[in-house]
């Protein structure tokens, strides 16, 4: 077994409760001077200590265990690609860092990104571009944020969409009646749809649903289909019946009034619709008995595939965990409209993604999955499923949208999913090295690069060229 060793947390929690050394050292039945050692380090936490301390603290014991500081870490060393490249801080000093004292790591982050925002600001404001002030931190990146924070994972919202399902009885198949009756029977909601009354605007492409609160109307377009009909109606039960919750969930994280507040609520609503009409213990099972299939669970619950993957990012419960999962939604032009992640996967907030990433192939071949073992610069490695979607309006001729829909876990879970089938998971060989984005990528020799490596200086020789797009000096030595 393990050492446990969490002297910093164990610290921060004896503080937070306003104890002395002596006062918790009395309650555990040890020595101050033993428990110092165990704030500094010194000794691990035994057994019997640590049940001691989960009763005292009323903590669950994965409270002291070692965290997974992955997403942490590659977090910093994006706000703090400059100082990397100076060598005024070592990766292994941020790793450290996020390890023993992620509070700190926490508020040296936001340091940095404040840093970056204002950065951004004056040389927009020099350039006279005054459009992107704050668009670094606009409301809806604050949302990504909100969920990535939660490890898209929300509990008590989760439990209560369950408790809901099982009390209207959703059942695949018979979800648009289980919701339509509730809505009807609990709130006097009336469905329409058709071309007609508040959504006749919407055939020409402005409104998908709307809900007028004064005569109780649901109006759906007959353009939606029947899964995101439900989702739909499973997203207006939400603000229907939980509205003070969301309210309450959504100021955790953002003052009421704000945009970033209206806009968590509806995310958090959306949320509360995809673990209605996918109820977790039943989609977790289905989903581990088809060894994650993502088609075969569209056909079983009659949703889409973006849906679907959604929902498996979503699998995160306490001691009923499915395979963790990042997902993320990315167009033909590598802007990025969805990441969520329940794994240290990184995404870059410096724009860009990594053109070797299987989410681009996706689009060369509408339809089909395409699987891809990648690996980042720290080693860690992934196996990633990527497939393109398209979404049309309906009439000839009118514009659609299309998306690649990624999803991926580390690999140490691939053996989980159909998907690895054939592959071999061991072999460090077989991974594609992909990166965080060129400008904060730490792949120097990558032919694919588009931009310069941040804060490395370039090598530039008139008399010679390379393959490698932008050289640049190594160790000082040209």
């Amino acid at each position: 077994m393990s050492k446990t060793y969490a002297g910093p947390r164990l610290r921060r929690l004896r503080e937070e409760r306003r104890m002395s050394q002596a006062e918790l050292a009395r309650v555990l039945g040890i020595s101050p001077s033993y428990l110092n050692q165990m704030e500094h380090d010194s000794r691990p936490l035994t057994v019997p200590v640590l049940l001691r301390l989960t009763e005292a603290f009323g903590v669950d014991p994965g409270f002291f265990s070692e965290r997974d500081t992955t997403r942490l870490v590659a977090d910093l060393r994006e706000a703090l690609a400059g100082e990397l490249a100076e060598s005024r801080v070592a990766p292994s000093d941020l790793a450290e860092l996020a390890s023993r004292m992620p509070a700190v790591a926490q508020v040296l982050l936001e340091l940095g990104r404040r840093n970056q925002r204002l950065s951004e600001r004056l040389a927009g404001a020099a350039d006279g571009r005054e459009g992107d002030r704050g668009a670094a931190s606009s409301p809806h990146e604050e949302i990504r944020d909100f969920f990535y924070r939660r490890q898209n994972y929300l509990h008590e919202t989760d439990l209560a969409a369950e408790r809901l399902a099982g009390e209207i009885g959703i059942r695949p198949g018979e979800v648009l009646g289980a919701l339509a009756t509730r809505l009807a029977d609990a709130h006097g909601v009336r469905l329409a749809t058709g071309t007609g009354g508040n959504l006749h605007h919407d055939e020409t492409g402005a409104r998908l649903h709307h809900y007028d609160p004064t005569t109780r109307t649901l109006h759906l377009s007959t353009r939606l289909r029947p899964g995101r009909r439900a989702f739909r109606m499973a997203t207006q039960l939400a603000l229907l019946e939980y509205g003070d919750a969301l309210d309450r969930q959504a100021a955790e994280d953002f003052p009421p009034g704000s945009t970033a507040h209206a806009l968590a609520r509806i995310g958090i609503a959306h949320y509360f619709a995809a673990a209605l009409i996918l109820p977790y213990t039943a989609f977790h099972t289905a989903a581990e008995e088809v060894r994650y299939d993502i088609e075969r669970l569209t056909d079983r619950y009659g949703l889409g595939y973006e849906t679907v993957c959604h929902r498996l990012s979503t699998l995160q419960r306490p001691r009923l965990r499915g395979v963790p999962f990042s997902f993320v939604r990315v167009d033909r032009a590598g802007n990025m409209s969805k990441r969520q992640s329940a794994t240290g996967f990184h995404f870059s907030r410096a724009g860009g993604t990594c053109p070797l990433w299987n989410v681009y192939e996706a689009f060369a071949a509408p339809g089909r999955i395409h699987v891809q073992i990648a690996e980042m610069p720290d080693g860690q490695r992934y196996l990633w499923t990527a497939r393109a979607v398209t979404r049309h309006r309906g009439g000839w001729g009118e514009p659609g949208r299309t998306y690649a829909i990624g999803l991926g876990c580390e690999i140490r879970h691939a053996h989980r999913l159909v998907y690895s089938a054939g592959l071999d998971l061991t072999n460090a060989s077989a991974a594609t090295p992909i990166g965080m984005g060129c400008r904060v990528c730490e792949r120097l020799d990558c032919p694919q690069r588009a931009a310069p490596p941040l804060g490395r200086p370039l090598r530039i020789d008139q008399n010679s060229s390379t393959f490698v797009p932008y050289p640049v000096e190594r160790d000082g030595s040209g």
